[in-house]
């Protein structure tokens, strides 16, 4: 865990830079200045060097996409490989800013250097504002030193980036990691496919939580529209309407047909472990593959990943099914 000495500052958008406008807060470009001259308010704090990168336009994170993660991707390549930094800090939007954390966990596997992701409930110069915090908090502890890997820096604390979820919407706190059990072998290399240097492209995917009153119609429809990989919201411990012979067929037919389907718990402190009950068995045997306890958020990066470096259907479930970077394990 070396101190960083040349950091990457890769500015998004988000709410930590917003300024007011005729429709109320958004994305603002220009925060380089304004950052500087904060910095240059501050005193006692040891802070690596840095330089600057933005991605054009700045967005509200609500906009966030796959095609967004490929870029800031390319933006820290660039800054490892060719400007030499040694660490990156990320200036995103709290709405998805545990989905990029996620994704870009499984984006940057391998990645020599420490990746934080951090934003601010409030933005950067408003009363009350948690932004300068969030920010120098994210640059001192990289100076200070963090292994490599992806991590959110967020009220005063690093967060493992594929298991951190927003919880709240209207405090400082509003990320953290809940105990979810974690299950899954943990891959014992990661090869070359699905490291940080294979190249990916975006990915048709679809997130479908079951419900009561689900029809199979609503789960064919979507199976059926060119979706590469679906993530199926299940009840408890991985169970889901098994008396409806429709909805397995249709899922059946989705899996046979190449589409990869992968089952989360809808409980926050839940886990999926088909066995325990007749109607996971019947999940499993129609082709689901247990992300055991993993985040929504980490299961649908983890999909793009692998999905987006070209991997076949047999070796996404094989790859899904293990821990690559501790997010299905402690």
């Amino acid at each position: 865990m070396s101190a960083s000495t040349k950091l990457l500052v890769l500015y998004t958008g988000g709410t930590i830079g917003m300024q007011m406008s005729a429709d109320g807060l958004a994305p603002a470009s220009g925060f380089e200045a304004r950052l500087r001259a904060q910095q240059a308010l501050e005193q006692g704090r040891e802070l690596p060097a840095w330089i600057f990168r933005e991605l054009l336009p700045p967005i509200d994170s609500a906009n966030m996409n796959q095609t967004n993660w490929l870029a800031m991707v390319a933006a820290i390549r660039a800054g490892v490989e060719q400007d030499g930094c040694d660490a990156v800090l990320v200036l995103h939007g709290t709405d998805t800013l545990a989905y990029s954390a996620a994704a870009l966990s499984f984006l940057l596997l391998g990645l020599p250097v420490p990746v934080l992701l951090s934003g601010s409930m409030l933005p950067a110069g408003a009363p009350g504002s948690d932004a300068w915090a969030n920010l120098f908090g994210a640059m001192q502890a990289l100076h200070a030193g963090v292994a490599p890997g992806v991590q959110l820096y967020f009220n005063g604390t690093l967060l493992h980036g594929a298991r951190v979820s927003k919880l709240r919407s209207d405090a400082f706190d509003a990320f953290n990691v809940l105990p979810r059990q974690r299950q899954g072998e943990r891959a014992e290399s990661i090869p070359t496919r699905i490291d940080y240097r294979q190249p990916r492209q975006p990915v048709n995917l679809a997130v479908l939580p079951f419900y009561p009153g689900i029809q199979a119609a609503h789960v064919s429809a979507l199976l059926t529209s060119g979706v590469r990989g679906v993530l199926l919201e299940c009840y408890g411990s991985g169970t889901g309407p098994a008396d409806n012979r429709e909805l397995l067929a249709a899922l059946k037919a989705a899996h046979a047909q190449g589409v990869v389907l992968a089952a989360i718990s809808q409980c926050p402190h839940g886990h999926v472990e088909f066995g325990v009950y007749a109607a996971g068995s019947q999940l499993a045997n129609a082709g689901l593959v247990s992300a055991g306890g993993m985040t929504r958020e980490a299961a649908l990066g983890k999909l793009f990943a692998l999905l987006g470096a070209g991997l076949s259907q047999a070796e996404v479930e094989h790859w899904f099914a293990l821990d690559l970077c501790g997010e299905r394990a402690d």
